[in-house]
């Protein structure tokens, strides 16, 4: 979702009078409901129908699927455009009965979404990032690139603002995280040539507080911990006071790299290339390229993540620093 906001907000620009809906798990709706170029954020019911799965309640699954689908039609819609392109999107795409209903084609469609599609959109065959994929629903439309302000608010970053390391990743994906001693190594680090703390951010993944906490602990006094930030509207206003933020792929990277925050972007099984950084914003990617790396699946052992020595992100991240010094200097 945080990567689709670029194309969104094109087609807020080039169409500023029509109604805009968003239709999102509930994870994502706190952030689209803060956004006022969002009208309508419509909540896909995820939890309730799969409990009901779960409990082996057709009945109650098949009542609660036709009355979302009856007030997806009642919108009447004129246009959808299927960022997501699989199976269960494409269906909710159909379901809403838009008479023109855009998606990928294949490779990028998948599961057959595109049969469900009244157009599709071909993309060249190859590597391209999310934001470059996401950018050619909005191309299909032939609308301008404005200057993108995606709403999150007047950042209030200073030159004492501190560098956020952010150590967690989805519960899913515990395979990209870095180990918690190179985060605590970094903060040693960065405390010892400016005397500075890094505030050490957490989201409300199961582990996420854990590891924010050891990484605190392991620095010995040179982070402390973030307050909680229970939705990523919350997390977005935090990052936008930090002078630079540092973690694996992950949801709150590409947040903090839409509010204007210099990122470092830590990588191993991730692929570099399809999970870059928003290039509206200054970055740097360190990896420690490995045969294995990039892979699909991940593994235990995470070898590609801890092979990256702390020296090296660290190298980045003072690199970044200087360029924003040289460019307040300009």
């Amino acid at each position: 979702m945080v990567r689709t906001l670029p194309a969104a907000r094109r087609i807020r620009a080039a169409f500023p009078e029509a109604h805009l809906a968003w239709l999102v798990e509930p994870a994502s709706s706190g952030l689209l409901r803060a956004l006022q170029w969002i009208d309508e954020v419509i909540v896909f019911p995820r939890d309730s129908l799969w409990g009901n799965l779960r409990r082996l309640n057709g009945f109650a699954v098949a009542r609660e699927a036709t009355r979302f689908f009856r007030e997806l039609r009642d919108h009447r819609f004129d246009l959808v455009l299927d960022f997501h392109s699989i199976a269960r999107s494409a269906i909710l795409s159909r379901a809403t009965g838009a008479r023109t209903r855009v998606a990928y084609g294949p490779p990028f469609g998948r599961e057959f979404s595109y049969w469900f599609a009244t157009h599709r959109v071909s993309l060249p065959r190859g590597r391209i990032s999310r934001y470059q994929r996401n950018a050619a629903l909005a191309d299909f439309l032939s609308i301008g690139s404005p200057d993108l302000e995606f709403g999150f608010g007047a950042s209030q970053r200073t030159g004492r603002a501190p560098v956020a390391l952010h150590p967690g990743t989805s519960d899913g994906a515990p395979h990209k995280r870095y180990p918690v001693a190179s985060f605590a190594a970094i903060a040693r680090e960065l405390f010892a040539s400016s005397g500075r703390k890094s505030l050490v951010t957490w989201g409300p993944g199961r582990d996420d507080h854990r590891l924010a906490s050891e990484v605190v602990a392991a620095a010995a006094g040179a982070a402390e911990l973030a307050p909680p930030t229970p939705g990523l509207e919350d997390l977005a206003a935090l990052l936008a006071g930090c002078r630079l933020f540092v973690g694996a792929d992950s949801g709150p990277l590409h947040v903090a790299s839409l509010v204007g925050t210099p990122v470092v972007q830590i990588l191993g099984p991730t692929d570099p290339i399809e999970n870059a950084p928003f290039d509206g914003t200054p970055s740097r990617v360190v990896r420690q390229p490995l045969g294995c790396s990039p892979c699909r699946r991940g593994c235990s052992a995470a070898t590609c993540m801890r092979a990256i020595p702390p020296a090296k992100v660290v190298a980045a991240i003072d690199e970044l620093l200087e360029q924003r010094n040289e460019a307040a200097i300009a």
